[in-house]
């Protein structure tokens, strides 16, 4: 009997401290793909600039050369771009999507759809400079949050834990 009671505290404290650690891992990734989605824009704005590629083709090559969520982003964008418009398939791609980004960051990246693919370079340039500073910024924010945050859900998970596996023993 007390070897089952100590397996199940033990599994609580673990428990406990697996989702501490979850939680603290979403801000780390978060600036992560924001940092990403940065890199990304750089090499899309040069592309546009100096390539004239069309959108699907770019797209096409970001998906291949990145690897994650962010890269499927874009995949599944230009999939989408064969059957509607590139701002449609960018919105859906943006909201079918599961990266550690927040709401705010998200609709900063969906207010790209607008001029995606529907004017001149010089209009797309300019959206997608201005949506990199926005980005920017949400790093900065991100960054922040993750060195306030980080180590707190992760002591916090394992406090709650510890606190769990005393009152029951």
């Amino acid at each position: 009997m007390i070897f089952i009671k100590w397996t199940i505290l033990i599994a609580i404290f673990l428990i406990s401290t697996t989702i501490g650690i979850s939680i603290a891992s979403r801000y780390k990734n978060r600036v992560k793909d924001l940092k990403n989605i940065r890199n990304i824009l750089n090499i899309l704005e040069t592309k546009i600039k100096f390539t004239y590629e069309p959108l699907p083709q770019i797209f096409e090559e970001i998906s291949n050369e990145f690897t994650g969520e962010i890269s499927n982003i874009f995949g599944t964008a230009k999939e989408k771009m064969k059957e509607i418009s590139a701002g449609d398939a960018w919105h859906f791609a943006i909201e079918n999507s599961n990266t550690n980004m927040n709401n705010e960051d998200l609709n900063i990246l969906n207010s790209l759809e607008k001029l995606l693919g529907k004017t001149d370079v010089e209009g797309q340039l300019s959206e997608i400079g201005l949506i990199k500073e926005f980005i920017d910024a949400q790093i900065k924010k991100a960054e922040e949050e993750q060195s306030k945050n980080e180590k707190l859900y992760r002591n916090l998970g394992i406090m709650i834990g510890m606190i769990i596996v005393i009152i029951l023993i």
